[in-house]
């Protein structure tokens, strides 16, 4: 969605963006005001300027954002948080990869959390949409006999293979997003999932958000993260924002978007950043024997909603010019 395509509103209506503070939840806050909308958004720290002030910088954001104290696993905050808003952003989740009790820091918060979050929706009837934040990784690690293949809306991770392999992450988006689909069957609302690949693009921020901090690991060299993106999709972080407003916007919109730009090895993608930033220190790490656990992921639905991606030379050259601008690179 190009920005100015369509005409600003004075008032869109209210709506909610939990974990407004973060990377893409930043991004979504800047294109709702941008758009006309009022926007309540939930932090966990309303007195840390680090989750705060890049947002009470953003255009519009004086007369138009709220910003308000909210815990996913405090059923009241989210509740009052709810209360008013007309659709609801659900992008809080907590992104970790490794943890001492998975399931008490992962996938209980990203479970519990998105079903307390559905409930106060359920509970307010001015709600008409939601939009949560899922991920492409609850699509890209299927069961062994559909690997190889390009992967679509249809398709969901093993929930037994991501256990085996100790994948928390998408373990916690799987079954956040599968019990919101489940839960949202029957309520006034339309709930809507967006499934983002590997998103990047500059931080709005003035913190290096896990996302981001992973790649920036890799131009520093460390061939240990590398290897997490031995097949991944890319895709900028301003068409994930314009995917859940084209979600939210278009009445037709409903059930999953996967939202990947493009599918890259990480030979493709070592090259490409090789190639294009030659000082920085890009890992060989890969063996090149190593098998992907699909061929492509589809992102055929969501375009035609009406998104177009962004290149990869812009997804990258735009999150360098962020890192260089914090001194990180």
């Amino acid at each position: 969605m190009e920005e100015g395509s369509e005409s600003i509103v004075n008032d869109r209506g209210l709506v909610l963006v939990t974990g407004a503070s973060g990377y893409l939840g930043s991004w979504l806050v800047k294109r709702l005001l941008e758009r006309g909308y009022r926007v309540r958004g939930t932090v966990r720290d309303l007195e840390n300027p680090a989750k705060t002030a890049h947002l009470l910088r953003l255009s519009g954001a004086r007369e138009r954002l709220q910003l308000v104290l909210a815990e996913l696993l405090d059923e009241r905050s989210i509740d009052a948080a709810v209360d008013g808003c007309k659709g609801v952003f659900h992008t809080a989740s907590p992104v970790f990869f490794e943890a001492d009790d998975p399931q008490a820091q992962i996938i209980e918060p990203a479970v519990t959390g998105t079903l307390n979050v559905l409930k106060a929706c359920a509970n307010h009837p001015t709600v008409k949409r939601v939009i949560m934040t899922s991920s492409a990784g609850t699509v890209m690690f299927p069961e062994p006999e559909l690997s190889n293949q390009v992967l679509d809306e249809s398709n969901w991770s093993s929930i037994e293979l991501s256990t085996q392999n100790k994948q928390w992450y998408v373990l916690s988006k799987t079954l956040a997003e599968q019990e919101a689909l489940k839960f949202s069957e029957d309520k006034q609302y339309v709930f809507t999932s967006i499934c983002p690949s590997v998103i990047l693009g500059p931080i709005l921020s003035s913190d290096i958000v896990t996302s981001a901090k992973n790649m920036l690991v890799i131009f520093k060299g460390d061939a240990l993260v590398a290897r997490m993106f031995c097949h991944v999709g890319y895709v900028h972080i301003d068409d994930v924002a314009s995917a859940h407003i084209l979600a939210y916007e278009k009445q037709e919109a409903n059930g999953r978007y996967i939202c990947s730009a493009i599918d890259l090895s990480y030979h493709e993608l070592e090259e490409f950043l090789q190639h294009r930033y030659p000082n920085y220190k890009v890992p060989i790490s890969i063996p090149k024997d190593i098998k992907p656990s699909y061929s492509a992921l589809s992102s055929i639905k969501i375009q035609q909603l009406g998104l177009q991606f962004k290149g990869l030379e812009e997804m990258f050259d735009d999150l360098v010019r962020s890192f260089t601008e914090m001194g990180s690179l």
